[in-house]
């Protein structure tokens, strides 16, 4: 696609970025056929397509509006788009620049901007989030069961082995996932315990910076990755083998950290270094499985699983099948699911901040998810665990659960 920067942003990091994506693209429209929100509302500008178009007037020097965000701010940034783009098109990271260089020009309302501010420090604070949830868990008895099921219910973590083996992984602290369910990483912990390899929190590090990027705060973003790194480069030069992020939506981010902090000559290296030891937990499970297969007990009889693999493992880590297979090596029945590759509709704060679409696509997803009528849902991510438990009865987990069970029996989280 051929573009002429405006002046503004000509020789800039941002615009030669984005003048190169923008190249790639041929406008073929094949990648409007598997955007979610294309298929909801129709318009072309609710489209990939459409929004690179919006992207590039705006680079060429043409007029932005508040309409022109809208368009940017539906985009649930699932990526599905360059799974099915034949020309390679970096999308995720065309938008990310074209949300901000709107942001700056338009503006939000004041309303607007308190809401994504509270979205911000209120989901990172372990006090102001930790305290909310606790009141909400103990007012769930008193409301309707439509309102309680949005609020995630407690679940017994389970022991963590003490790092007692040679061999070392280091698990992300997190923001949300530790409040709403600390038993995934502590599954984890178990697993990996089994197998000679002991994982290990950190203290200093925290949010992964996914959330503030989402919001269009970059800077901060960038600031939580340094702290990140900071947390982690004492075990990384003391031989650490991987960092292991049980939340696909956080660990897509890590291994963006070389990109994100590629322009800092004081992180750029560490970054690189840090995103090229980040790994998904099936990353880490899979190679093992040798070693973790005779520990399975297969004598528990199997659950008729639905498995909803998270957009950012499937289109943004490129990791496709591996979880389905091992839920199906450790005897459960894995049912078929319609439109896998579509988004359910959390994708980060878009549940909140853009509730009608991510409600319909949650409806749509749970219906895809149900027909079969599984026992239990499975997935990657706990953005997804709690956007699709607020919306059906029946128990929704992470994979790594369910082989944490085998191995250990469900006494291992407290719920025998």
């Amino acid at each position: 696609m051929q573009t002429d920067l405006a002046p503004a942003y000509r020789g800039t990091p941002d615009g030669e970025e984005a003048e190169a994506i923008l190249r790639a693209c041929v406008h073929c429209g094949f990648c409007t056929a598997t955007c979610p929100t294309y298929q909801l509302l129709g318009d072309e500008l609710d489209g990939p397509r459409g929004r690179i178009y919006l992207i590039k007037q705006v680079l060429e020097g043409g007029p932005v509006t508040a309409k022109t965000q809208l368009h940017l701010d539906r985009c649930l940034t699932c990526r599905s788009c360059e799974t099915t783009c034949p020309s390679g098109v970096q999308y995720g990271r065309l938008v990310d620049i074209g949300r901000r260089i709107v942001e700056d020009r338009v503006g939000r309302s004041p309303a607007d901007a308190a809401r994504r501010w509270s979205l911000r420090k209120g989901l990172q604070s372990k006090l102001l989030f930790g305290g909310a949830l606790a009141i909400g868990r103990i007012a769930k008895a008193f409301v309707p069961a439509e309102l309680a099921r949005g609020i995630p219910g407690s679940r017994p973590a389970g022991a963590w082995p003490a790092p007692r083996h040679g061999r070392r992984m280091l698990s992300l602290a997190g923001c949300v996932q530790p409040a709403i369910a600390p038993a995934i990483d502590a599954a984890l912990a178990r697993v990996l315990d089994r197998v000679g390899i002991s994982l290990v929190r950190v203290s200093g590090g925290g949010c992964c910076g996914a959330l503030p990027l989402h919001l269009n705060e970059h800077d901060e973003a960038q600031a939580m990755a340094r702290a990140n790194v900071d947390a982690w480069w004492p075990h990384v030069e003391a031989g650490v083998e991987a960092i292991v992020v049980t939340a696909s939506g956080c660990g897509v981010m890590v291994k963006d950290y070389g990109h994100l902090l590629a322009r800092d000559a004081a992180y750029a290296a560490k970054a690189g270094r840090i995103a090229a030891l980040a790994r998904d937990t099936v990353e880490v499970v899979a190679p093992e499985w040798k070693k973790i297969a005779p520990l399975v007990a297969m004598d528990q009889g199997p659950k008729r699983v639905a498995f909803h693999p998270p957009c950012s493992l499937q289109h943004g880590m490129k990791i496709r099948g591996e979880v389905e297979e091992i839920l199906r090596a450790i005897g459960h029945d894995l049912v078929p699911v319609g439109d896998a590759h579509l988004c359910c509709g959390s994708a980060g704060t878009y549940s909140i901040l853009q509730p009608e679409i991510a409600s319909q696509l949650k409806r749509n997803k749970l219906a895809a998810l149900e027909a079969e009528r599984p026992n239990v849902i499975a997935t990657a991510n706990i953005g997804c665990m709690t956007h699709l438990a607020s919306g059906t009865s029946r128990p929704v987990r992470h994979w790594i659960e369910l082989l944490d069970e085998r191995m250990f029996g469900e006494t291992s989280t407290g719920r025998r």
